[in-house]
């Protein structure tokens, strides 16, 4: 007897159809390449750069009180095999680029990581301002990858992008060789993602929230990373416990399921907030006996916590202005 109500085993099928073409099951993952250390190597788009699979968050490694806790725990990272560190400008007032910069060379490390910051300026003043300052505080001559830092609303792609905008910045440190790469970042809405992937510069990279309840409300899951695969853009997770861990805490979401769920995306990289050894013990533990899920899996893990998924009160960053950097809350308010 047929049913005009989809069963479950229905609804399974219809989203793993729609999970199928973004899931890296089979055998792309279980050809994935790791480095000595047992970390999984991904290629970053069509860059030709490979990353680690867990990069180091830049804002939680630095959070400690004494300085020589951050610097232990960034450099502990990159001896277990992490060669992704992110930051940005305006993490900590320009705590977290000084102590990574610190990390780095006092370790000796500098040429074993691909190091990542981010741009808040909007003006080309602003932004060469900031890349002076990175440079300065991470202790380096150059930056693998420059991201525009919270491009979340409307009017961010056309700021970037205005007549002595970020952008000629951006291009011309690539041109000198201060600037490898050049990508964005944001966690609010899909739409302006969609906006900046529209204007007229091929990304490299575009880090955006991913984790189980993404796919349910404002999904970038569902609405920009197939665009990034198609068009060959380092698609760079973030967020995969829901900003401050409420996936785990409030959700009740296992932490290596949350995690797993992202790193069997076609993702280059996730950027995850790691505050203490202890955290990043469990984290490279998950992710070096990572196995990937198969659209099925994805597809019954993102049903499971769909109720919890249906008006974004567990995704903050994207309701809220409580994830804004005081930088650019106040872009917001200047018109």
């Amino acid at each position: 007897m047929s049913s005009t109500h989809p069963n479950r085993r229905e609804a399974l099928q219809a989203g793993a159809a729609g999970l199928a073409a973004l899931s890296l099951a089979g055998s792309l993952t279980a050809a994935e390449e790791t480095n000595e250390q047992g970390v999984p190597m991904r290629a970053l788009g069509k860059t030709g750069e490979k990353v680690s699979l867990l990069a180091l968050g830049g804002h939680h490694s630095t959070r400690a009180k004494e300085e020589k806790d951050s610097l232990r725990l960034i450099q502990r990272a990159v001896h277990e095999g992490i060669t992704f560190l992110d930051n940005a400008w305006d993490y900590h007032d320009g705590r977290a680029e000084e102590r990574m910069g610190k990390a780095l060379e006092e370790g000796k490390l500098r040429d074993k990581v691909f190091l990542m910051t981010k741009v808040c300026g909007r003006t080309a003043k602003e932004a060469q301002s900031n890349l002076e300052d990175s440079l300065r505080r991470l202790r380096t001559d150059h930056i693998d990858l420059w991201q525009f830092h919270e491009i979340n609303y409307e009017k961010d792609p056309d700021r970037v992008f205005a007549q002595e905008g970020a952008i000629e910045v951006a291009l011309k440190a690539k041109e000198q060789g201060k600037v490898r790469y050049i990508g964005f970042t944001g966690h609010r809405n899909p739409d302006v993602h969609l906006k900046m992937l529209d204007k007229p510069y091929d990304w490299a990279t575009v880090q955006m929230p991913l984790n189980v309840l993404d796919g349910t409300f404002r999904s970038f899951q569902k609405n920009v990373l197939p665009k990034l695969v198609e068009r060959g853009v380092g698609a760079i997770a973030m967020k995969s416990l829901g900003g401050n861990g409420g996936v785990v805490s409030n959700v009740k979401v296992p932490v290596e399921k949350a995690l797993s769920y992202v790193f069997s995306l076609p993702i280059s990289a996730l950027v995850s907030g790691m505050e203490n050894e202890q955290v990043l013990e469990q984290n490279l533990r998950i992710v070096k006996s990572f196995k990937a899920m198969n659209a099925e899996a994805l597809a019954a893990l993102e049903n499971e916590y769909k109720a919890a998924a249906s008006d974004g009160r567990y995704e903050g960053f994207k309701t809220t202005k409580n994830y804004d950097g005081p930088v650019h809350q106040k872009q917001q308010l200047t018109g």
